[in-house]
C-alpha cells in the first residue's frame, strides 16, 4: 500500500522512480500474488462518512488523487458503512497503473541493502532479515515488532441460511451475513476456542499483538465473555424477522466483487489449519462450511518513529532517507497509503531541491503524521486514524447549542477535509502526465 502510493505519487511530480519488490522471486508468509497492494490480513479501508476518522482520511486522500483509495473506489463490495474491496482487483488496477507509469521502473528483487540517495521504505510488514539488518545497521537502532492476523474466508455456497440471516447493525443495509449462537452454542464455541493449538512462535519473536487486529484465540485468552463484547457482539443484531436477541453472533463481510467469499469479521487468527476448521464449522450455519483461505499469522516489523522521523516521514539523522507504512510505525491499509503518499512527494521535493511539506494539523493525515513524530518513544504502538489525532470540536455551535458527539465528529471532519483542501491548493499540484525535462530520481523499496 505504502510503496505503491509513494511510486505513484513521486512520479506525478515528474520525478523518476526505481521500484523495487522482491515478489516473486522471493515470497513473504502471507502474499499470494506478486501484484502491487496485495491486502493479507482484511479487505476494508475503514469505515465511511463524516462521523469516522478513517472516513476524514479517505475523503483527504481522495482530494490529493492518492492511488490506493482512488482505486478502491472502482472495485468496492457492499459492506454497509465501510469501504470494502475485491482484493485480488484493487491489487491487478493497482499494478497495471504503476506498469503503465513511464517514470515508474520495476525491479523484481530483493534488496539486501539500503539504497543510497532519495530513497522511501516501505517494506513493512514483512521486512526480509537481510533487509532489516542493513536498515538496524543505517538507523542504530532496535525494531520493534507485533504480530498481526488474518481472517479465514468462507465459500457463500456453503453457508445455510436457514440458519444465517441478513442484517447491518442497528438497522444498516443488510450488507452482513449474521451467526445466530444461542447460550450453549457459545459455551461450547468458547471452550473448543480455549482448547485450539495456536501458532507457536520461534524463540526470537515476542508475541506483542496490536489491539486492533487481535487474534480471536488471544480474545478469548482474556475472558469467557470476551468475545461477546468483541467480535461476537450481538447488540444491534435481532433477528430481522422474528425479532429475537441472541446471546452471541458472528458477521461475515464479502471479500469479493462477486459475492462469492466471506471472510468473518474480528476472526484474525493463527490457530493450526485443523483447529479452525473445527471452530468454524462450530458456528451455527457454518456446519458445512468450505474454508477457501484459512487465516494466518505473521510477524510486523515497524521502527520506532518518535525517536526517528520527522513529521514529513524522513529520518532526522539520514534526510534522503524516508519511511512509509507499517514501517514508519502505521496500523492498517488506509494509514500505510496515506503516509505512503506523503513520503513520495517528500522524497519527490528533495530530489528536486524543494522544502518538506506536512498536511495541516487539523487533517487526518497531518495528525497521523505529527503522531508518530512526536509521540512517547517508550512502549510506542502502531497508530491508526482516529479522533483524538486531530483538534477537538468546540462544544457548542455558533449558535450556542450544546453539540452531542455525532455532531462534533461531523465539524472535526468538515473542518479537516477543508483545511486539508486548502493546503492541497497550495501546493499547486501538477496533473500526471509527460515531463519535459530530464527528471530526478528516487529509490522505493517495497518489499526487501
Amino acid at each position: 500500500m505504502a510503496g505503491s502510493d509513494a511510486a505513484l505519487a513521486a512520479a506525478r511530480l515528474g520525478v523518476a522512480v526505481d521500484l523495487h519488490e522482491m515478489r516473486p522471486t522471493r515470497m513473504t508468509p502471507a502474499h499470494a500474488s506478486d501484484k502491487f497492494a496485495e491486502m493479507v490480513c482484511s479487505n476494508s479501508l475503514g469505515g465511511t462518512g463524516e462521523t469516522n476518522a478513517k472516513g476524514l482520511l479517505q475523503a483527504e486522500l481522495r482530494q490529493a488523487g492518492g492511488a490506493i483509495v482512488t482505486t478502491a473506489d472502482t472495485v468496492r463490495v457492499p459492506a454497509g458503512g465501510a469501504l470494502a474491496v475485491d482484493r485480488m482487483a484493487l491489487a491487478e488496477a493497482v499494478t497495471r497503473r504503476i506498469e503503465a507509469e513511464p517514470l515508474i521502473t520495476i525491479h523484481r528483487d530483493e534488496v539486501h541493502e539500503v539504497p543510497s540517495g532519495v530513497t522511501v521504505l516501505a517494506t513493512g510488514p514483512l521486512t526480509s532479515d537481510d533487509f532489516a539488518n542493513s536498515i538496524r545497521e543505517r538507523l542504530g537502532t532496535d525494531f520493534l515488532g507485533f504480530y498481526d492476523a488474518a481472517a479465514p474466508i468462507i465459500d457463500v455456497e456453503s453457508i445455510d441460511m436457514t440458519i444465517a440471516y441478513r442484517k447491518g447493525r442497528y438497522g444498516q443495509e443488510a450488507d452482513y451475513i449474521n451467526l445466530p449462537l444461542d447460550e450453549e452454542a457459545y459455551r461450547r464455541f468458547y471452550e473448543a476456542l480455549r482448547e485450539a493449538r495456536s501458532h507457536t512462535p520461534h524463540d526470537w519473536e515476542n508475541l506483542e499483538f496490536f489491539e486492533g487486529c487481535m487474534p480471536i484465540e488471544e480474545i478469548g485468552r482474556r475472558g469467557y465473555d470476551t468475545p461477546r463484547f468483541g467480535p461476537m457482539k450481538p447488540v444491534g443484531l435481532e433477528h430481522p424477522e422474528t425479532g429475537q436477541r441472541f446471546h452471541a453472533v458472528v458477521q461475515l463481510r464479502q471479500e469479493d466483487a462477486a459475492g462469492r467469499m466471506w471472510s468473518l469479521v474480528g476472526f484474525q487468527t493463527g490457530l493450526k489449519w485443523g483447529d479452525q476448521k473445527t471452530l468454524v464449522q462450530m458456528l451455527p450455519g457454518l456446519q458445512d462450511a468450505e474454508i477457501v483461505r484459512y487465516g494466518v499469522m505473521h510477524r510486523n516489523t515497524y521502527l520506532n518513529a518518535p525517536r526517528l522521523l520527522d513529521a514529513h516521514l524522513a529520518v532526522r539523522e539520514h534526510p534522503d532517507l524516508f519511511v512509509a507504512g507499517v514501517l514508519a510505525g502505521t496500523e492498517g491499509y488506509l494509514e500505510s497509503s496515506g503516509t505512503g503518499w506523503l513520503a513520495g512527494m517528500n522524497a519527490a521535493r528533495r530530489a528536486l531541491g524543494q522544502a518538506p511539506i506536512v498536511p495541516p494539523e487539523a487533517s487526518m493525515l497531518g495528525g497521523l503524521v505529527r503522531f508518530l513524530s512526536s509521540a512517547n518513544p517508550d512502549g510506542f504502538q502502531p497508530m491508526n486514524a482516529n479522533w483524538g489525532l486531530v483538534p477537538n470540536a468546540p462544544k457548542k455551535d455558533e449558535a450556542g447549542r450544546r453539540m452531542g458527539k455525532k455532531d462534533r465528529r461531523m465539524w472535526m471532519y468538515r473542518q479537516g477535509l477543508a483545511a486539508f483542501d486548502a493546503w492541497l491548493e497550495t501546493l499547486a499540484m501538477p496533473e500526471a502526465g509527460v515531463v519535459s525535462r530530464e527528471p530526478a530520481r528516487v529509490d522505493v523499496t517495497l518489499a526487501g
